[in-house]
Protein backbone atom coordinates (compact mmCIF):
# COMPACT_ATOMS: atom_id res chain seq x y z
CA UNK A 1 0.00 0.00 0.00
CA UNK A 2 1.31 3.23 -1.04
CA UNK A 3 2.96 4.92 1.75
CA UNK A 4 1.03 8.30 1.09
CA UNK A 5 -2.39 6.55 0.87
CA UNK A 6 -1.98 5.47 4.47
CA UNK A 7 -1.49 9.00 5.68
CA UNK A 8 -4.55 10.08 3.73
CA UNK A 9 -6.50 7.48 5.07
CA UNK A 10 -4.98 7.54 8.61
CA UNK A 11 -4.11 11.40 10.00
CA UNK A 12 -7.09 12.96 10.69
CA UNK A 13 -9.62 10.67 9.99
CA UNK A 14 -11.79 8.82 12.90
CA UNK A 15 -13.15 6.51 10.36
CA UNK A 16 -13.38 4.92 6.72
CA UNK A 17 -16.09 2.92 5.98
CA UNK A 18 -15.41 0.42 4.10
CA UNK A 19 -11.53 1.30 4.64
CA UNK A 20 -10.23 -2.05 1.95
CA UNK A 21 -13.00 -0.78 -0.62
CA UNK A 22 -11.59 3.08 -0.24
CA UNK A 23 -8.12 1.58 -0.66
CA UNK A 24 -9.13 -0.19 -3.95
CA UNK A 25 -10.86 2.85 -5.30
CA UNK A 26 -7.53 5.00 -4.31
CA UNK A 27 -5.61 2.51 -6.27
CA UNK A 28 -7.70 2.33 -9.23
CA UNK A 29 -6.02 5.82 -9.95
CA UNK A 30 -9.47 6.89 -11.59
CA UNK A 31 -10.58 10.29 -10.10
CA UNK A 32 -12.73 10.09 -7.39
CA UNK A 33 -16.22 11.97 -7.15
CA UNK A 34 -15.59 13.63 -3.56
CA UNK A 35 -19.13 14.72 -1.81
CA UNK A 36 -19.18 17.29 0.85
CA UNK A 37 -22.73 18.64 2.16
CA UNK A 38 -23.24 21.63 4.09
CA UNK A 39 -25.86 22.94 5.83
CA UNK A 40 -25.80 27.06 4.88
CA UNK A 41 -27.98 27.73 8.05
CA UNK A 42 -24.63 28.01 9.63
CA UNK A 43 -22.17 29.75 7.47
CA UNK A 44 -19.14 30.88 9.84
CA UNK A 45 -16.55 28.13 9.62
CA UNK A 46 -14.17 27.54 13.01
CA UNK A 47 -11.18 25.11 13.00
CA UNK A 48 -13.25 21.94 14.04
CA UNK A 49 -14.75 22.45 10.40
CA UNK A 50 -10.67 22.72 8.98
CA UNK A 51 -10.20 18.75 9.77
CA UNK A 52 -12.34 17.52 7.19
CA UNK A 53 -11.11 20.23 4.85
CA UNK A 54 -7.94 20.13 4.63
CA UNK A 55 -8.75 16.24 4.82
CA UNK A 56 -10.86 17.49 1.13
CA UNK A 57 -7.83 19.56 0.14
CA UNK A 58 -5.22 16.51 0.27
CA UNK A 59 -7.74 14.62 -2.08
CA UNK A 60 -7.91 17.31 -4.58
CA UNK A 61 -4.70 17.39 -4.72
CA UNK A 62 -4.15 14.49 -5.57
CA UNK A 63 -6.79 15.05 -8.50
CA UNK A 64 -9.64 13.77 -7.24
CA UNK A 65 -13.24 16.21 -7.93
CA UNK A 66 -14.84 17.66 -4.98
CA UNK A 67 -18.51 18.76 -5.06
CA UNK A 68 -19.63 21.05 -2.87
CA UNK A 69 -23.41 20.52 -2.25
CA UNK A 70 -25.30 23.61 -1.19
CA UNK A 71 -28.35 22.00 0.92
CA UNK A 72 -30.44 24.81 0.15
CA UNK A 73 -33.29 22.34 0.36
CA UNK A 74 -32.99 20.46 3.44
CA UNK A 75 -31.66 24.12 5.47
CA UNK A 76 -35.49 24.58 5.13
CA UNK A 77 -36.01 21.76 7.24
CA UNK A 78 -33.22 21.98 9.66
CA UNK A 79 -30.33 18.85 10.18
CA UNK A 80 -31.61 17.34 13.39
CA UNK A 81 -28.39 15.65 13.90
CA UNK A 82 -26.58 16.12 17.58
CA UNK A 83 -30.19 18.33 18.44
CA UNK A 84 -32.86 17.46 20.70
CA UNK A 85 -35.08 20.14 19.41
CA UNK A 86 -36.57 21.22 15.92
CA UNK A 87 -35.17 24.16 14.24
CA UNK A 88 -37.10 26.73 12.18
CA UNK A 89 -36.99 26.83 8.32
CA UNK A 90 -34.57 29.87 6.82
CA UNK A 91 -35.96 31.34 4.07
CA UNK A 92 -34.40 31.25 0.40
CA UNK A 93 -32.61 34.77 0.93
CA UNK A 94 -30.79 33.54 4.22
CA UNK A 95 -30.09 30.25 2.51
CA UNK A 96 -28.58 32.43 -0.40
CA UNK A 97 -26.42 34.89 1.96
CA UNK A 98 -25.38 31.99 4.14
CA UNK A 99 -24.16 30.44 1.36
CA UNK A 100 -21.72 32.78 -0.21
CA UNK A 101 -20.29 33.44 3.67
CA UNK A 102 -19.73 29.42 3.31
CA UNK A 103 -18.62 29.46 0.04
CA UNK A 104 -15.32 32.42 0.76
CA UNK A 105 -14.87 30.98 3.36
CA UNK A 106 -14.29 27.38 2.39
CA UNK A 107 -11.80 28.71 -0.23
CA UNK A 108 -9.43 29.54 2.90
CA UNK A 109 -8.47 25.71 2.81
CA UNK A 110 -9.77 24.31 -0.06
CA UNK A 111 -9.06 25.31 -3.78
CA UNK A 112 -12.48 26.53 -4.62
CA UNK A 113 -11.77 26.83 -8.60
CA UNK A 114 -11.08 23.00 -9.04
CA UNK A 115 -14.57 22.81 -7.20
CA UNK A 116 -18.00 21.73 -8.51
CA UNK A 117 -20.44 23.71 -6.40
CA UNK A 118 -24.15 22.08 -7.25
CA UNK A 119 -27.43 23.37 -5.57
CA UNK A 120 -29.79 20.70 -3.97
CA UNK A 121 -32.87 22.79 -5.67
CA UNK A 122 -31.43 21.48 -8.75
CA UNK A 123 -32.92 18.02 -8.76
CA UNK A 124 -35.59 18.88 -4.94
CA UNK A 125 -36.61 21.47 -7.32
CA UNK A 126 -39.01 19.16 -9.41
CA UNK A 127 -39.19 16.53 -7.33
CA UNK A 128 -43.07 15.02 -7.58
CA UNK A 129 -44.72 13.45 -5.13
CA UNK A 130 -44.63 10.20 -6.67
CA UNK A 131 -40.54 10.90 -6.08
CA UNK A 132 -41.17 11.44 -2.30
CA UNK A 133 -43.12 8.46 -2.30
CA UNK A 134 -40.66 6.29 -4.24
CA UNK A 135 -37.71 7.91 -2.14
CA UNK A 136 -39.71 6.77 1.29
CA UNK A 137 -40.11 3.24 0.61
CA UNK A 138 -36.43 2.50 0.39
CA UNK A 139 -36.10 3.12 4.01
CA UNK A 140 -38.46 2.00 7.01
CA UNK A 141 -39.23 3.47 10.41
CA UNK A 142 -36.45 0.87 12.34
CA UNK A 143 -33.75 2.36 10.32
CA UNK A 144 -35.10 6.13 10.81
CA UNK A 145 -35.27 5.29 14.78
CA UNK A 146 -31.47 3.62 15.00
CA UNK A 147 -30.84 7.57 14.51
CA UNK A 148 -29.72 8.51 18.02
CA UNK A 149 -31.39 12.04 18.45
CA UNK A 150 -34.71 10.64 16.55
CA UNK A 151 -34.82 7.76 18.97
CA UNK A 152 -34.50 9.89 22.12
CA UNK A 153 -37.18 12.03 21.23
CA UNK A 154 -39.22 10.00 20.45
CA UNK A 155 -38.51 7.72 23.74
CA UNK A 156 -38.72 11.43 25.67
CA UNK A 157 -42.01 12.26 24.04
CA UNK A 158 -40.66 15.35 22.08
CA UNK A 159 -41.75 17.01 18.90
CA UNK A 160 -40.39 14.72 15.90
CA UNK A 161 -41.70 15.59 12.43
CA UNK A 162 -42.08 13.42 9.69
CA UNK A 163 -40.36 16.18 7.79
CA UNK A 164 -37.75 16.37 10.22
CA UNK A 165 -37.21 12.13 9.46
CA UNK A 166 -36.97 13.37 5.68
CA UNK A 167 -33.76 14.74 5.88
CA UNK A 168 -31.78 11.83 5.98
CA UNK A 169 -33.34 10.77 2.89
CA UNK A 170 -33.00 13.86 1.28
CA UNK A 171 -29.25 14.34 1.79
CA UNK A 172 -28.97 10.47 0.80
CA UNK A 173 -30.40 11.12 -2.48
CA UNK A 174 -27.80 14.12 -3.00
CA UNK A 175 -25.27 11.45 -3.55
CA UNK A 176 -27.83 9.73 -5.95
CA UNK A 177 -28.46 12.99 -7.83
CA UNK A 178 -24.27 13.70 -7.92
CA UNK A 179 -22.79 9.85 -8.57
CA UNK A 180 -21.09 10.21 -5.10
CA UNK A 181 -17.93 8.14 -5.01
CA UNK A 182 -16.87 9.27 -1.49
CA UNK A 183 -18.58 11.29 1.02
CA UNK A 184 -17.01 13.04 3.63
CA UNK A 185 -18.30 14.35 7.61
CA UNK A 186 -17.47 14.64 11.01
CA UNK A 187 -18.89 11.46 12.99
CA UNK A 188 -21.91 13.29 14.13
CA UNK A 189 -22.63 12.74 10.77
CA UNK A 190 -22.43 9.15 10.27
CA UNK A 191 -26.00 7.87 10.10
CA UNK A 192 -27.06 10.85 7.33
CA UNK A 193 -23.74 9.76 5.21
CA UNK A 194 -24.72 5.78 5.39
CA UNK A 195 -28.26 6.45 4.24
CA UNK A 196 -26.41 7.67 0.85
CA UNK A 197 -24.53 4.78 0.95
CA UNK A 198 -27.78 2.31 2.04
CA UNK A 199 -29.70 4.86 -1.20
CA UNK A 200 -26.91 4.08 -3.82
CA UNK A 201 -26.62 0.37 -3.19
CA UNK A 202 -30.88 -0.44 -3.13
CA UNK A 203 -31.02 2.01 -6.74
CA UNK A 204 -28.21 -0.36 -8.35
CA UNK A 205 -25.48 1.98 -7.98
CA UNK A 206 -22.06 1.43 -6.67
CA UNK A 207 -22.43 2.46 -2.57
CA UNK A 208 -20.25 5.82 -2.01
CA UNK A 209 -17.54 4.94 0.77
CA UNK A 210 -17.52 6.92 4.02
CA UNK A 211 -14.84 9.04 5.29
CA UNK A 212 -15.54 10.73 8.82
CA UNK A 213 -13.09 13.56 10.34
CA UNK A 214 -13.09 13.20 14.40
CA UNK A 215 -15.05 15.81 16.32
CA UNK A 216 -12.37 19.07 18.11
CA UNK A 217 -13.37 19.80 21.85
CA UNK A 218 -13.59 23.90 21.82
CA UNK A 219 -11.83 26.27 24.28
CA UNK A 220 -14.02 25.40 26.99
CA UNK A 221 -13.31 21.64 26.34
CA UNK A 222 -17.27 20.79 25.05
CA UNK A 223 -17.18 19.76 21.35
CA UNK A 224 -16.65 23.22 19.33
CA UNK A 225 -19.67 24.46 17.81
CA UNK A 226 -21.03 28.46 17.61
CA UNK A 227 -23.63 27.85 19.73
CA UNK A 228 -21.54 27.36 22.72
CA UNK A 229 -19.01 30.26 21.57
CA UNK A 230 -16.21 28.01 22.18
CA UNK A 231 -14.94 28.42 18.51
CA UNK A 232 -11.45 29.50 16.99
CA UNK A 233 -12.91 30.83 13.56
CA UNK A 234 -11.15 30.85 9.96
CA UNK A 235 -12.20 34.11 9.70
CA UNK A 236 -10.95 35.55 13.28
CA UNK A 237 -7.72 38.31 13.33
CA UNK A 238 -4.26 36.63 13.70
CA UNK A 239 -4.29 37.80 17.16
CA UNK A 240 -7.57 36.36 18.59
CA UNK A 241 -6.91 33.40 16.78
CA UNK A 242 -3.54 33.12 18.23
CA UNK A 243 -4.83 33.69 21.94
CA UNK A 244 -7.53 31.08 21.52
CA UNK A 245 -5.29 28.44 20.47
CA UNK A 246 -3.40 29.21 23.43
CA UNK A 247 -6.30 28.84 25.57
CA UNK A 248 -6.70 25.46 25.11
CA UNK A 249 -6.50 23.04 27.44
CA UNK A 250 -3.19 21.19 26.92
CA UNK A 251 -4.75 17.58 27.32
CA UNK A 252 -6.26 18.68 23.72
CA UNK A 253 -3.35 20.05 22.37
CA UNK A 254 -1.97 17.02 20.42
CA UNK A 255 -4.93 16.32 18.74
CA UNK A 256 -4.80 19.37 17.44
CA UNK A 257 -0.89 18.89 16.25
CA UNK A 258 -2.47 15.86 14.62
CA UNK A 259 -5.38 16.82 13.23
CA UNK A 260 -5.23 20.68 12.27
CA UNK A 261 -1.63 21.04 11.47
CA UNK A 262 1.27 19.60 8.64
CA UNK A 263 3.96 18.68 11.41
CA UNK A 264 5.33 15.50 10.33
CA UNK A 265 4.05 12.05 12.59
CA UNK A 266 7.19 11.16 13.64
CA UNK A 267 7.68 14.75 15.24
CA UNK A 268 4.60 14.49 17.09
CA UNK A 269 5.93 11.47 18.65
CA UNK A 270 8.82 12.67 19.72
CA UNK A 271 6.50 15.78 20.89
CA UNK A 272 4.27 13.28 22.55
CA UNK A 273 7.37 11.40 24.62
CA UNK A 274 9.32 14.68 25.62
CA UNK A 275 5.79 16.03 27.45
CA UNK A 276 5.01 13.05 29.04
CA UNK A 277 8.77 12.58 30.46
CA UNK A 278 8.45 16.47 31.62
CA UNK A 279 11.13 17.56 29.00
CA UNK A 280 9.34 20.34 27.27
CA UNK A 281 7.20 23.12 28.91
CA UNK A 282 3.45 22.70 27.49
CA UNK A 283 3.43 26.42 27.25
CA UNK A 284 6.19 25.73 24.51
CA UNK A 285 4.51 23.24 22.29
CA UNK A 286 1.12 25.52 22.86
CA UNK A 287 2.90 28.42 21.08
CA UNK A 288 4.20 26.01 18.38
CA UNK A 289 0.75 24.84 17.96
CA UNK A 290 -0.88 28.47 17.73
CA UNK A 291 1.98 29.08 15.02
CA UNK A 292 1.38 26.43 12.94
CA UNK A 293 -2.53 27.32 12.93
CA UNK A 294 -1.88 30.71 12.56
CA UNK A 295 0.16 30.45 9.69
CA UNK A 296 -2.34 28.54 7.13
CA UNK A 297 -4.23 31.69 7.47
CA UNK A 298 -1.62 34.66 7.49
CA UNK A 299 1.76 35.23 6.68
CA UNK A 300 4.89 34.86 8.82
CA UNK A 301 4.84 38.61 9.75
CA UNK A 302 1.46 38.62 11.10
CA UNK A 303 1.85 35.07 12.91
CA UNK A 304 4.83 36.84 14.52
CA UNK A 305 2.91 40.32 15.72
CA UNK A 306 0.48 37.63 17.19
CA UNK A 307 2.85 35.75 19.71
CA UNK A 308 4.46 38.92 20.76
CA UNK A 309 1.48 40.44 21.36
CA UNK A 310 0.35 37.26 23.48
CA UNK A 311 3.43 37.59 25.44
CA UNK A 312 3.11 41.03 25.97
CA UNK A 313 -0.24 40.82 27.70
CA UNK A 314 -0.32 37.27 29.03
CA UNK A 315 2.90 36.66 30.23
CA UNK A 316 3.99 39.97 30.75
CA UNK A 317 0.96 41.41 32.20
CA UNK A 318 0.92 44.31 30.23
CA UNK A 319 -1.97 46.24 27.94
CA UNK A 320 -2.74 45.08 24.41
CA UNK A 321 -0.91 47.11 21.97
CA UNK A 322 -4.18 47.76 20.27
CA UNK A 323 -7.74 48.55 21.98
CA UNK A 324 -11.03 49.78 21.54
CA UNK A 325 -11.78 52.77 22.61
CA UNK A 326 -14.79 54.29 24.35
CA UNK A 327 -15.79 57.89 25.30
CA UNK A 328 -17.28 58.22 28.49
CA UNK A 329 -19.92 61.00 27.98
CA UNK A 330 -21.98 60.91 31.30
CA UNK A 331 -22.37 59.05 34.60
CA UNK A 332 -22.99 55.52 33.63
CA UNK A 333 -23.87 52.59 35.73
CA UNK A 334 -20.97 49.78 35.67
CA UNK A 335 -23.25 47.41 34.48
CA UNK A 336 -24.39 49.42 31.23
CA UNK A 337 -21.14 50.50 30.37
CA UNK A 338 -19.92 46.88 30.49
CA UNK A 339 -22.62 45.75 28.56
CA UNK A 340 -22.80 49.02 25.99
CA UNK A 341 -18.81 48.64 25.58
CA UNK A 342 -19.21 45.01 24.66
CA UNK A 343 -17.00 43.75 27.48
CA UNK A 344 -19.67 41.71 28.93
CA UNK A 345 -22.32 39.58 26.49
CA UNK A 346 -25.67 40.72 28.77
CA UNK A 347 -25.91 43.06 32.15
CA UNK A 348 -26.74 39.86 34.55
CA UNK A 349 -23.07 38.40 33.01
CA UNK A 350 -22.08 42.23 33.82
CA UNK A 351 -23.40 42.02 37.42
CA UNK A 352 -21.59 38.31 37.54
CA UNK A 353 -18.39 39.60 36.51
CA UNK A 354 -17.83 42.44 38.88
CA UNK A 355 -18.83 40.69 42.01
CA UNK A 356 -16.11 38.27 41.07
CA UNK A 357 -13.58 40.57 41.23
CA UNK A 358 -13.15 40.18 37.24
CA UNK A 359 -13.39 43.93 36.41
CA UNK A 360 -10.32 46.77 36.92
CA UNK A 361 -10.47 50.05 36.43
CA UNK A 362 -6.14 51.37 35.92
CA UNK A 363 -5.59 48.06 38.02
CA UNK A 364 -7.50 48.66 40.77
CA UNK A 365 -10.79 46.25 41.13
CA UNK A 366 -14.36 47.89 40.80
CA UNK A 367 -16.24 45.27 42.97
CA UNK A 368 -19.43 46.88 43.23
CA UNK A 369 -22.56 46.56 40.88
CA UNK A 370 -24.46 48.97 41.97
CA UNK A 371 -21.25 51.66 40.99
CA UNK A 372 -21.23 54.24 38.05
CA UNK A 373 -18.35 55.82 36.47
CA UNK A 374 -18.33 59.25 35.39
CA UNK A 375 -16.37 61.49 33.07
CA UNK A 376 -14.30 62.60 36.34
CA UNK A 377 -12.95 59.27 37.12
CA UNK A 378 -10.99 59.20 33.62
CA UNK A 379 -7.81 60.54 33.88
CA UNK A 380 -7.18 62.79 31.14
CA UNK A 381 -4.47 60.75 29.41
CA UNK A 382 -7.12 57.62 29.32
CA UNK A 383 -8.17 54.51 31.74
CA UNK A 384 -7.73 51.15 31.49
CA UNK A 385 -10.86 49.39 31.64
CA UNK A 386 -9.87 45.35 32.08
CA UNK A 387 -12.40 42.22 32.29
CA UNK A 388 -10.33 39.41 33.06
CA UNK A 389 -6.65 38.44 31.54
CA UNK A 390 -8.39 38.87 27.96
CA UNK A 391 -10.71 41.78 27.31
CA UNK A 392 -9.51 45.61 27.57
CA UNK A 393 -11.08 49.02 26.70
CA UNK A 394 -9.68 52.28 26.09
CA UNK A 395 -11.85 54.63 28.45
CA UNK A 396 -11.46 58.34 27.66
CA UNK A 397 -13.22 61.68 28.59
CA UNK A 398 -13.91 63.45 26.26
CA UNK A 399 -13.77 67.71 26.23
CA UNK A 400 -17.25 68.97 27.85
CA UNK A 401 -18.25 65.82 29.41
CA UNK A 402 -20.38 65.84 32.38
Amino acid sequence: MNANFEHLLGRGVAEVIVLEEMRQKLRAGRPLRLKLGFDPSKPDLHIGHAVILRKIRQFQDLGHQVILIVGDWTAQIGDPSGRDESRHMLSAEEVRANAQTYIEQFSLIVDSQRTEVRWQSEWFGEFSLEDVFQLTSRFTLAQMMQHETFRRRYEEGLPLSLMELLYPLLQAYDSVAIRADVEFGGTDQKFNILAGRELQSSLGLEPQQVLLAPLLLGTDGRKMSKSFGNTIDLTAPAKDMYGKVMSLADEVMMDYFFNVTDVPTEELGEMQRAWEHDETHPMELKKRLAREIVGQFYDAQATAEAEAEFERVFQEGRAPSEMTRYDLVKETALVDLLHQSGLAPSKSQARRLIQQGAVKLDGERLDDPMSSLSPGDIPAEGGLLQVGKRRFLQLRSPPGAA
